[in-house]
């Protein structure tokens, strides 16, 4: 082998090795996504049981039912539609009635509820997830300093 036939060798496996790496990072990340709806986006979109999705909104007032154990049922709404949530574990401190909440979790086929596995809850009156904020300061639903609209 010539020197610029070992240069090139070198250099197309240096370029192999990158381009193996970056669809390794690629299909992580694609593994990993959950996608963030609102409980009207659900109205309109299709999802298939089992897939991955973060669901945002405010807990629906009079809507939170302690089951057995430590598991909890309650209601995610954005004002217009509600979505039935059951999650079991332990909920976060703030957790409340008419607070803004961020679930992970899929939906059950068996139910047509959507099971968490992780719930979030603001943790101060200045704070909630950009997208749910913003979602529901359209609609009219949510004021900053956390108080509800009344329509």
């Amino acid at each position: 082998m010539t020197r610029k036939q070992k240069r090139l060798t070198i250099i197309a496996g240096g370029m192999s090795f990158i381009l193996a790496a970056v669809l390794l990072v690629m299909f992580a990340f694609s593994q990993s996504v959950a996608y963030f709806y609102m409980p009207a986006d659900l109205a309109t979109t299709e999802v298939s049981p089992g897939t991955r999705i973060r669901l945002g909104g405010l807990v629906a007032e009079g809507s939170v039912k302690r089951g057995e154990g430590s598991t909890v049922s309650f209601s995610v709404t954005d004002g217009s539609n509600t979505v039935p949530v059951s999650y079991t574990g332990i909920l976060p401190d703030l957790f409340r009635e008419g607070q803004g909440v961020v679930t992970e979790g899929a939906f059950d086929a068996a139910t047509h509820s959507f099971v968490a596995d992780s719930v979030l809850a603001k943790h101060d009156e200045n704070y909630m997830p950009k997208e749910v904020a913003d979602r529901l300061k359209e609609q009219g639903v949510w004021q900053h300093g956390g108080e509800a609209a009344t329509q």
